[in-house]
């Protein structure tokens, strides 16, 4: 079988190279890859909340996957700073075009036979509006967690970003996400001694 060659994920591998929070200083650097690693970890955790503590009946792994790819145009655009992305509406307009052409053109990287499997995935207008609002649940609390750590780490050029942070994680309306937060989030407060001696 011929096929032709495919510049897809040599691309994605490059989400490596694309770092987060670029306007702020870090105590560590947080690239987008690994960033869409745990809000792919997070959003499947929601999931399962959902279906075990909810009688939900939603597909984790179809989640994950999901948020495996939800900031897969960034590769093409970086990731903007949100005080530029939503200074104001036509700001925040113009840029989600940006973001469509984007998506589209990762999609036509693709052989022809693969697209119909990931266009779903990193296209943003065709996702399923309920499995995404789980999607950008665990980006804001991927997010949070974020801030929670550099501030523990003496960092106060994160206060605001988590001040922020902490409403809109607040104003989510889902309980599967407010038990994560009473199950998991304090535990990115404590140092690894603190999270360790207890399992040793």
């Amino acid at each position: 079988m011929q096929t032709t060659s495919s510049h897809f994920f040599a691309h994605m591998a490059r989400l490596k190279l694309i770092n987060r929070w670029p306007l702020m200083r870090n105590t560590q650097i947080e690239n987008v890859q690994e960033h869409s690693l745990q809000v792919a970890m997070i959003a499947h955790a929601l999931a399962v909340i959902r279906n075990e503590y909810f009688d939900g009946n939603i597909d984790a792994n179809a989640i994950a996957t999901l948020a495996l790819f939800h900031d897969a145009s960034e590769v093409l655009t970086g990731d903007l700073p949100s005080p530029v992305k939503y200074f104001n509406s036509t700001i925040a307009s113009e840029y989600k075009k940006i973001e469509s052409i984007a998506e589209q053109k990762l999609v036509d990287m693709l052989p022809e036979r693969l697209q119909a499997y990931y266009k779903p995935l990193v296209c943003s207008d065709l996702h399923n509006k309920d499995d995404y609002r789980l999607v950008k649940a665990a980006d804001i609390i991927s997010a949070y967690l974020k801030t929670v750590e550099e501030i523990s780490a003496g960092n106060n050029e994160f206060k605001k970003a988590h001040n922020k942070l902490k409403i809109q994680l607040d104003n989510i309306k889902l309980p599967e996400v407010e038990l994560f937060k009473q199950t998991f989030i304090n535990s990115f407060k404590l140092s690894l001694d603190e999270i360790t001696d207890n399992e040793l």
